[in-house]
């Protein structure tokens, strides 16, 4: 009988850890019930492409969460650096490296994150505040770049880094795959994300076991916005030219994948591999309505219901822990 119950104890606790995989497949299910085409593969290939941007800020927006901060500003940020990544661009085709406007892109990210870090951790500014603030200077400062129009000029090669494929595989694809498992090892396996939920968890306590509370949190804004950096220039690469209207309101998706995906908005609560399967249940969720000739009004009318219920479930989880 012991070991019946404890079998049942790891059969719950495991269903309780894998729920958010289980409500995508039931997703996916429905889906492909109400339209086959849901589940073709050109169109499931698709989905996880499309999740590839959304994917990528919920890494960092992940991180920036479980500290409990929030950052509005990656959506900006992905504008500015789509912007500055393309006016290196075509240099491609002078002789240069594809690295230079990669890493033009992703500086510009990680400068606007690392403000946002160090004036949220040394200078105290709430974090909705100061996100708030540089989400507004981030796009303002791409329009100036750009003077309100397209930037075009780029080069094959630049092109070919989003639009390419490596053994069938877009390039997107592996990019995602890439970041999902830097990710993952930053919080899971390193002692980093673990002080990373410590400062979530308790704030006051980590910084008096001897934890540089300030600088935790002023990676994690770093690297969200080195996350939005990157996403800026792949953005760029895939719609041929760098804009500083794109992005706007994928903060947005960010936070709604983390905390679909289980991440607590009063910190330290949260997991990598739960905010990726948020991005694909988002996008999977509009790619069906979209094939099912639904209109936008009522997909953001679903999409918000679905982000109540997910905070709703995590409230109820605390307060059963808590005996309340």
């Amino acid at each position: 009988m012991k070991n019946i119950g404890k079998q049942n104890l790891k059969m719950k606790e495991f269903m309780r850890k894998t729920a958010i995989f289980w409500i995508l497949v039931l997703l996916c299910v429905v889906m492909t019930a109400l339209s086959p085409a849901f589940s073709t593969q050109r169109n499931l290939m698709l989905i996880v492409k499309q999740s590839s941007i959304t994917g990528i800020l919920a890494v960092g927006m992940t991180m920036v969460i479980i500290t409990g901060e929030i950052d509005l500003s990656v959506g900006s940020i992905v504008a500015l650096s789509s912007v500055c990544s393309a006016m290196y661009g075509g240099l491609a085709e002078q002789g240069m490296s594809i690295l230079v406007p990669l890493m033009v892109g992703m500086a510009a990210g990680v400068l606007c994150g690392l403000i946002n870090g160090l004036m949220v951790a040394y200078v105290k500014f709430p974090s909705f505040i100061m996100t708030l603030a540089m989400m507004m200077i981030a796009r303002g400062v791409a329009r100036v770049l750009s003077n309100g129009s397209p930037v075009f000029g780029i080069s094959d090669n630049f092109l070919a880094l989003a639009n390419g494929f490596v053994l069938g595989i877009p390039n997107l694809v592996i990019f995602f795959a890439v970041i999902l498992v830097i990710g993952f090892i930053i919080l899971d396996k390193m002692v980093l994300g673990s002080r990373i939920y410590a400062v979530g968890g308790n704030e006051n306590a980590t910084r008096l076991s001897g934890v540089n509370t300030r600088r935790i949190k002023t990676f994690t804004f770093a690297f969200s916005g080195l996350m939005a950096g990157f996403c800026g220039v792949l953005m760029t690469s895939r719609i041929s030219s760098g804009s500083s209207i794109v992005a706007d309101g994928y903060e947005l998706d960010a936070i709604a994948a983390a905390v679909i995906g289980g991440t607590s908005m009063s910190g330290g609560v949260g997991s990598i591999w739960g905010s990726v399967v948020g991005a694909l249940i988002i996008v999977a969720m509009q790619n069906g309505l979209d094939i099912m000739g639904v209109s936008e009004f009522y997909k953001a009318i679903i999409q918000g219901l679905i982000i109540i219920a997910a905070v709703f479930f995590d409230i109820r989880s605390k307060e059963k822990n808590l005996g309340v």
